[in-house]
């Protein structure tokens, strides 16, 4: 039985092809609504984030020979945990990566991390919107929510934790875009010329996470871009692509059964 960490749409994808390349799985989502893509695929899905311990306990129960880590680029605890269940348990460890990307512009600034990027936009100033989502919320509240030269707009989600999170956190209302992509590059346009944004901050989470979308259409309305860089995670048998995941289990699973 193989673990599989679904923390994104294309990494559901890889879990689907994983499947219906034979091989027997269970996965791990955060949310209801991925776990509904998954079940509607017959597969099993266990929903809610797992510490090391429970990633350990999951391992013994359902007998994991392998666990293939297709979290989100910024799914750092996630990712670990996984990388340190493997190791202690004796099985195997692969993770699906997306691709990163280089960008290079007058105009985009790149920071190492969440608070770095909250420091550049106070000394930006003006209209900020987040597309950070709302696990680092915080982060930016404590900094710039009650500047009186900043106004920050978060993009997040539609869920009902999110805007509990915004409301603890006393975010205005007015100023929360609640609203599930992938958008278009005129969309996010759309949605900037609305705001006035003149500063928009992101992660570097890939193409298959609409990064170009929103980066270049900050860039053409003269928007500055702050990105956070990925985690500096050290993977083993790293890969970018569908093919490459499965002929890995393929070659291990093999070996299990000769």
């Amino acid at each position: 039985m193989i673990l599989f960490l679904a923390g994104t749409s294309d990494a559901r994808e890889l879990a689907i092809q994983v499947k219906q390349a034979g091989f027997p799985l269970l996965a791990t989502v955060v949310t209801e609504n991925a776990a509904i893509e998954l079940n509607n695929q017959h597969i099993d899905v266990h929903v809610g984030r797992l510490n090391q311990a429970e990633m350990g306990e999951m391992i013994e129960q359902h007998r994991i020979t392998a666990i293939i880590d297709a979290s989100h680029p910024f799914a750092e605890e996630a990712s670990k945990n996984a990388i340190a269940g493997a190791k202690d348990k004796g099985i195997s460890y692969i993770r699906y990566e997306r691709d990163t990307q280089t960008y290079e512009h007058p105009h985009l600034w790149g920071v190492s991390t969440y608070e770095e990027a909250a420091q550049k936009a106070l000394e930006m100033g003006g209209v900020v919107m987040l597309t950070t989502g709302s696990k680092t919320l915080q982060t930016f509240t404590d900094r710039l929510l009650h500047q009186p030269d900043v106004t920050l707009i978060a993009r997040m989600l539609p869920r009902k934790d999110n805007m509990e999170k915004c409301e603890a956190l006393g975010f205005p209302q007015k100023n929360i875009v609640a609203i599930q992509g992938p958008f278009t590059k005129a969309f996010n346009q759309a949605l900037f010329q609305q705001f006035n944004v003149n500063v928009m901050v992101t992660k570097e989470s890939g193409k298959q996470g609409a990064v170009d979308e929103k980066v270049e259409a900050a860039l053409d309305m003269g928007i500055t871009v702050i990105m956070i860089q990925r985690p500096k995670i050290q993977y083993e048998n790293q890969y970018s692509h569908y093919d490459e995941v499965i002929a890995h289990i393929s070659r291990e699973w093999k070996g299990v059964r000769s």
